[in-house]
């Protein structure tokens, strides 16, 4: 038989326990478990007055925050109405049934404000990678390093020429008064001499760039990850300009900041042929101990059918190289002129064939067809380059590629899962910021996908 029709009566009184109500299998019970904001108050305690009304409590919208980036929800508008209605999101964020959700020009004000003043942001994922440290989740044996572009907040159909600079009329602007900040920095302005070909009005820290995926064009700036290869935690990120002198930069700057906070060097350090750099390689082996388990850049491969330079054979004790034909290359004929030579302006050593030995030479079409003799350059950090390619003949050299791609993975999830495929804020303090935040919740996910698995092998 057909039942009565239900038709909603208000009581006077409930007995609704929001614990009960949310499951013990969710995502955010197990974030809850790992997560730890304690210190956010004391860490912001110089930045609130200690006279007038009562602010938001920050750890409320830090909580917040990072229920939007671990679910995918990017506009704060959207996550304040979010918020009010998900039961679970309540719970996590201590609001109970009636508690009030902060307008969202709240966060704004906030984010523009004590957030980026304290540093907060960058304090919450460094605790949370110290929580990881703590568990056990990061071995510190071997790193793996990668960027990869994300679309700014930027119209790519507006913008003027590079050479052209920043019009009077608009910088007044946050965002370019930022980019007017960091001409300098070696991770944005500094990291190149060439103007960019196009400046965005709304955000010109952002580079025009195109990528060989999609085929188009637009403005950009580079996400970094330095992960523990391990199980794949962000040690650490920070934002740049999408060029690859900057992601190198951002890289050393990652590894300092990691062994400066955590005191973890780690032993290797795999990345793409992007950070096999003849200085980078050297800065890893001679400066910081790290096995670099990169590809070497090199472009000395010849394709025009004449010797290239690996068919020369380097002599380390006599600093020559000798020819396929047995005759020596070397930087000085001249008794003690290598006692006053300089270091190359580019770091670049020229070793020289005799002409005469060229001229009467039956390999010579092979070798310098078009010149009286033959040069072989050589960089001054071709040391490191060589233990770079002896580490590429091992077994470990071929794990670590396969466990770069963790770095990969984790773009992927960003961009497909955590729906950051294209920035909110503008400026390159922006981009830090929510760079930051995504991190922090790729890893406070990771966290909990652990501890759940860990607590279903257990024996009961």
């Amino acid at each position: 038989m057909m039942g009565d029709r239900q038709v909603m009566q208000e009581g006077l009184f409930y007995a609704f326990n929001l614990e009960s109500h949310v499951p013990g299998d969710h995502l955010l019970r197990a974030i809850d478990r790992v997560v730890n904001l304690e210190f956010v108050r004391e860490h912001l305690k110089t930045y609130y007055s200690t006279t007038g009304r009562p602010s938001v409590d920050p750890e409320l919208m830090i909580r917040m925050l990072l229920v939007g980036y671990c679910f995918g929800i990017r506009s704060e508008r959207r996550l304040c109405e979010e918020v009010h209605l998900n039961l679970a999101y309540r719970w996590f964020c201590r609001l109970g049934l009636e508690g009030v959700v902060p307008d969202h020009s709240t966060f704004s004000k906030n984010r523009h404000g004590r957030f980026r003043e304290s540093g907060l942001l960058r304090e919450v994922f460094e605790t949370t990678v110290r929580q990881c440290i703590v568990d056990g989740l990061v071995g510190s044996e071997g790193f793996a390093v990668d960027a990869s572009t994300i679309e700014a907040n930027a119209d790519r159909s507006q913008g003027d020429i590079g050479s052209k600079g920043i019009p009077d009329a608009i910088r007044h602007r946050r965002a370019v008064q930022e980019y007017i900040e960091v001409l300098d920095d070696a991770a944005f302005g500094g990291a190149s001499t060439v103007a960019p070909k196009y400046l965005s009005p709304v955000d010109p820290a952002s580079r025009w760039t195109r990528t060989f995926r999609s085929g188009r064009a637009y403005y950009s700036y580079s996400i970094n990850y330095l992960i523990d290869c391990q199980n794949a935690i962000i040690v650490d990120v920070e934002g740049s300009t999408a060029i690859r002198q900057a992601e190198v930069t951002v890289t050393k700057r990652m590894i300092d900041r990691v062994a400066r906070s955590h005191g973890i060097v780690p032993k290797r350090l795999a990345g793409d042929t992007a950070y096999g750099s003849a200085a980078m390689l050297n800065w890893l082996v001679e400066d910081k101990g790290i096995e670099p388990h990169i590809p070497v850049f090199d472009k000395s491969e010849r394709k025009d059918g004449t010797f290239s330079r690996g068919d020369f054979i380097y002599d380390a004790d006599e600093d020559r190289y000798i020819c396929p034909a047995g005759k020596d290359l070397k930087r000085y004929r001249v008794a003690g002129r290598i006692a006053k030579a300089q270091p190359p302006k580019d770091d670049t050593y020229r070793y020289r064939a005799r002409k005469a030995d060229c001229d009467a030479c039956s390999l010579k079409p092979r070798c310098c067809p078009k010149e009286p003799l033959r040069k072989v350059p050589r960089s001054i950090y071709e040391p490191a380059r060589d233990r770079a390619r002896e580490i590429a003949k091992t077994e470990a050299y071929y794990v670590s590629r396969c466990e770069r791609k963790k770095v990969e993975m984790l773009f992927a999830h960003l961009k497909n899962i955590l729906k950051l495929d294209r920035l909110r804020l503008r400026g390159p303090t922006g981009a830090n910021d929510e760079v930051l935040l995504a991190a922090t919740a790729q890893n406070l996910r990771k966290m909990a996908k652990l501890s759940i698995q860990s607590q279903q092998t257990s024996p009961a």
